[in-house]
């Protein structure tokens, strides 16, 4: 499992694009992870799937919430990492009003989350293999701080947590 002091994996993520702009062209589009957080602080936080219950009404909202809080704290991205992919990743953006503050990234196939080791297993639920719930503080690549959840819980990977880590 990943720790402090590791390196993030290098995998690629996508992100779904709604708007064509400079250097990204409409729908899902590769986001090498390695490339995308070199020489940058990013708070990354994991969860187990869009538009479920506690991920739409408190995780992502609190990260919204503390955008202003985390950019002025150093942090530069913020990123929503989830198993799922990216179409349903754009939707989920466009329910919880995450543009310019949250880039919600799709890990489709649970690569990212099988190479930092924070697999949930839900296939007795009916959602297959997913990302564990957790937060975690990067600067230029490299794991500052990570807060794993225990099963079923929402109380330390939230933005308020990490903007007072982030301080």
């Amino acid at each position: 499992m990943i720790k402090v002091g590791d390196s993030l994996p290098a995998v690629t993520l996508f992100e779904y694009s709604e708007v064509e702009g400079e250097g990204c062209s409409l729908g899902p589009n590769p986001v090498d992870v390695a490339q995308a957080s070199a020489g940058k602080t990013i708070a990354i936080f994991g969860l187990p799937g869009a538009f479920t219950p506690t991920c739409s009404a408190k995780h992502v909202p609190s990260y919204v919430e503390n955008h202003d809080a985390l950019k002025a704290a150093g942090v530069d991205e913020i990123w929503c990492v989830s198993v799922n992919d990216a179409f349903v990743m754009g939707a989920w953006a466009r329910d919880q009003k995450t543009a310019g503050k949250v880039r919600m990234l799709a890990d489709g196939d649970a690569a990212f989350a099988k190479a930092t080791g924070l697999t949930l297993d839900l296939n007795g639920k009916g959602m297959g293999l997913r990302s564990n719930r957790y937060s975690m503080l990067v600067r230029d690549g490299k794991v500052e701080t990570l807060n794993i959840e225990a099963p079923g819980k929402f109380q330390v990977s939230d933005g308020a947590t990490m903007l007072a880590q982030v301080k």
